[in-house]
């Protein structure tokens, strides 16, 4: 991607500089808060302009020195506060040094090579500085130059969010509101874009490279970015308060089973015989509602998956992150401008079953594709991992159901709640509670079919003994049954002590 495609058009530098050139000096500065390819002029009235003046004269006359000492102006509401008065000339001061750089800079350059433009980025910032006389502390002009770097080579104001691991989700509803997560909390930040089209170009930054498309035709995206974060983006007219931008972090290096269990989502024993129901081949649900962890929970889950054996991943954008060697990755695709090649999960889960998979791992059933997983899961592909919405394991039951019936065929009823029976072994729900932890809530096993229900049976669940400091105090624990499928354990030479079931042997024999 050029630099004059990421950043804008020369044209509207042009018509910058003309601006400034038929501006009085008292208003030279006054409302101008450039962009990364342009500039936008406010009318702040007469007696802005005579504030602006008056201001100018006592820096020195017109010279940008005397921007650094004022607040911007825009339209007709002026902003106080010596905070504001700082973000406001930090702003302008960059808006014009990026445009100065803009200019300065070749449009041909290829952005491909990230040190090399950064570095030329970096000189063509220290002259653009020395030629305007601007005296910063080291501080500020690091400030300075990581977030004008950050245009043009990375995702914006953002960009300092996505680098900071306490994060775990950013949330851009429009130009003019950030919110973060952090701990499983949320929290505004000072974040700010210039204008809607500002967050429109961080957004076509992202989803370009991937070959997806957002406008008014299609004003929906889900994307990724390279580390694997998902990206979700919706844009007018859909979205009334302006271009929205949801990222769901993912950290460089996937959290463990020993990450889980030091935040207590889970516990040693807990890991000890999920590892064993995926090495003996259990078809295993993980569900629960969004952002309680199921990709994280899946990916733990995968992790344990022998290194011999043949994974497939299906996923609307690919996040899972498995550390083994054999894995086909495969992504779907939506339909094209006319309307045309669009690849479904659904698609891919059937072909999948003609790539000799030992593991077949979709991201999340969420439609028609489900039946067809059911399907692989009664048809030899044993061990498949999958994740669904849910509140709880018997609304996930519930869920199924719905879901293959989205497939279009008329099925009875019992005859899905069979396939489901025979299908799934093992369903794992998780919660997020409500101090923002995420807990494994219920380890439940599907027993069988007894009539025309399904029966579950809860394996572990959990137990919350209180409150501490607004923290949920408690703990995932046995219910004193044993389940039926440990006999496949046994299958695969896999022997758990009964005390992981709560149970002695006494009890057991």
């Amino acid at each position: 991607m050029s630099l004059l495609k990421r950043l804008g058009t020369t044209q509207d530098l042009a018509g910058q500089e003309q601006s400034n050139k038929t501006q009085q000096p008292g208003t030279q500065r006054s409302g101008t808060t450039g962009n990364l390819g342009g500039s936008q002029t406010q009318n702040t009235g007469q007696q802005g302009q005579q504030q602006s003046g008056e201001t100018a004269e006592r820096s020195g006359g017109s010279g940008e020195l005397g921007a650094l000492r004022r607040p911007s102006i825009g339209g007709t509401q002026q902003q106080t506060g010596s905070t504001q008065q700082k973000s406001d000339n930090f702003n302008e001061l960059k808006s014009r040094i990026q445009n100065r750089l803009i200019s300065e800079l070749d449009p041909r350059m290829d952005l491909g090579n990230q040190e090399e433009v950064r570095r030329t980025v970096e000189e063509t910032f220290a002259s653009v500085l020395e030629s305007e006389n601007i005296v910063l502390t080291r501080v500020e002009r690091m400030r300075l130059f990581e977030a004008i770097s950050a245009e043009i080579l990375g995702y914006g104001p953002i960009e300092p969010l996505l680098k900071d691991e306490s994060v775990s989700e950013v949330m851009v509803n429009g130009p003019n509101q950030t919110y973060v997560e952090r701990a499983g909390r949320l929290e505004r930040t000072d974040v700010v874009f210039q204008d809607d089209d500002h967050v429109m170009r961080v957004i076509d930054r992202i989803v370009s490279p991937l070959g997806r498309r957002i406008d008014e035709s299609s004003p929906m995206v889900d994307a990724r970015l390279p580390d694997g974060s998902r990206i979700n983006a919706v844009i007018p007219p859909i979205s009334l308060v302006g271009p929205t931008l949801t990222i769901r972090k993912f950290a460089k290096d996937p959290l463990t089973s020993d990450d889980l269990v030091r935040f207590g989502t889970l516990t040693p024993e807990i890991v000890t015989f999920l590892k064993a129901c995926v090495e003996a081949r259990l078809n295993i649900i993980v569900s629960g509602g969004t952002g309680s962890g199921k990709t994280t929970m899946l990916n733990v889950l995968s992790s344990f998956i022998p290194d011999d054996e043949r994974i497939v991943t299906i996923e609307n954008a690919a996040e899972l992150q498995l550390r083994q060697d054999h894995v086909v990755t495969l992504e779907s695709r939506p339909p094209n401008i006319e309307g045309r090649g669009e690849v479904s999960i659904q698609d891919l889960v059937v072909n999948s079953l003609r790539m000799r998979p030992d593991r077949v791992v979709v991201g999340e059933c969420r439609a028609g594709e489900t039946l067809d997983m059911l399907q692989a899961m009664n048809t030899g592909h044993d061990g498949s991992l999958t994740t669904v919405h849910s509140n709880g394991p018997r609304d996930t039951l519930a869920r199924l159901e719905t879901m293959c019936l989205m497939a279009g065929y008329d099925l009875p009823i019992r005859a899905i709640r069979e396939q489901i029976a025979s299908a799934v072994d093992l369903i794992l729900h998780q919660s997020r509670l409500k101090d923002g932890s995420r807990r494994v809530t219920y380890i439940t096993e599907v027993q069988g079919m007894e009539g025309d229900v399904i029966v579950l049976q809860d394996v572990f669940t959990f137990e919350q003994t209180g409150q501490e400091n607004g923290k949920i105090i408690g703990a995932i624990k046995p219910t004193g049954i044993r389940p039926k499928f440990v006999e496949q354990f046994e299958s695969h030479s896999i022997y758990l002590p009964p005390n992981i079931f709560g149970t002695s042997y006494e009890r057991l024999f």
